[in-house]
């Protein structure tokens, strides 16, 4: 079954879907509504291997916190992401034991040729 942790008013994450096509065994969440947990974002940590690669600079709040001139650690990665959904790259997906971050063509393609192995 795949995860899909995305934001429902981004057009990048709605043309990723529909990439995707409908799949009846893949749960879609809405992140802005239904906020990622701590244990979903301990587990996508354990998957990518960090914080850090969750941790999306492309938001606003990114720069308008001052945050692109601090060193950040793990853990500050962590706390914002569970603090502010918009600091977490979309989408999220994750299929078994794999996880697919962000939007670049690469990962779409690797996420649905894991989702068609499925």
């Amino acid at each position: 079954m795949a995860k899909v942790f995305q934001l429902n008013t981004c057009t990048t994450c709605q043309r990723i879907l529909g990439e995707y096509g409908e799949r009846p065994d893949m749960e879609v969440i809405n992140i802005k509504d239904r906020p990622v947990t701590e244990a979903e974002l301990d587990h996508m940590r354990d998957l990518a291997g960090s914080y850090e690669v969750l941790f999306s600079r492309r938001a606003m709040k990114y720069r308008s916190l001052g945050l692109a001139d601090k060193v950040l650690a793990e853990e500050d990665y962590k706390r914002l992401i569970l603090e502010e959904y918009t600091f977490l790259k979309r989408p999220v997906t994750i299929i078994g034991d794999q996880i697919f971050i962000g939007n670049s063509k690469k990962q779409v393609a690797a996420a649905i040729a894991a989702m068609n192995e499925e």
